[in-house]
């Protein structure tokens, strides 16, 4: 083996060891950002449950999920995830958060028992099981970041056709199918990236 060959070899060695470092480190970042995602769902959907969250109230929040997740894609579509990046995100989270509670603090209610109100609780509850889905992949390491990056994604595609769905207050049978159809798509893309054999080195 001459000199010039085992440099290089080195080299790669120490390259691949700090990119595989840096995929895992931003892995383990995505993991506690993909956590706040199931939190700031299953809220909305406690919000609903107690009369809390009318059905508009609930869309407008999915609007603020869709600009978190759409964010979360762009993140981590490199593949790494700077402190810029993470910083912005938390900020982020941040408002949701306080979003949430604004609207299930500020007196006005749904009916939980109506049929608009337990559609959106089931398409809400839905959102809140994918994400634990992507969470739990991204802590196994059966993700990787540019997977969740675009699982995020479709995540936010399905908060926004939810919100375009009841931003109205009523989600109708109708509505309620196409929200459906695009649940079952994100959740066959979930399993088949959770079980594609990539992992997270």
């Amino acid at each position: 083996m001459n000199r010039f060959y085992s440099r290089w070899l080195a080299a790669s060695i120490v390259v691949g060891i700090g990119l595989g470092g840096a995929m895992a480190a931003a892995a383990q970042t995505a993991a506690g950002s993909t956590q706040r995602d199931v939190n700031q769902q299953q809220r909305i959907e406690q919000g609903l449950k107690s009369g809390q969250l009318s059905t508009a109230e609930a869309a407008r929040l999915e609007q603020g999920q869709a600009h978190v997740d759409r964010m979360q894609q762009h993140a981590l579509g490199d593949g790494s995830l700077s402190a810029g990046e993470q910083a912005r995100l938390t900020a982020a989270q941040n408002r949701q958060s306080r979003a949430i509670h604004a609207e299930r603090h500020d007196g006005v209610g749904g009916n939980p028992a109506s049929r608009s109100s337990e559609r959106m609780q089931r398409d809400v509850a839905r959102d809140a099981h994918q994400q634990a889905r992507i969470e739990h992949g991204v802590q196994s390491g059966a993700l990787t970041a540019h997977e969740t990056a675009r699982l995020e994604g479709r995540q936010a595609h399905a908060a926004q056709v939810e919100q375009r769905a009841a931003r109205d207050g009523h989600v109708g049978p109708h509505e309620q199918r196409h929200i459906q159809r695009v649940d079952q798509r994100d959740g066959r893309s979930i399993y088949r990236k959770k079980h594609n054999g990539r992992v997270v080195g």
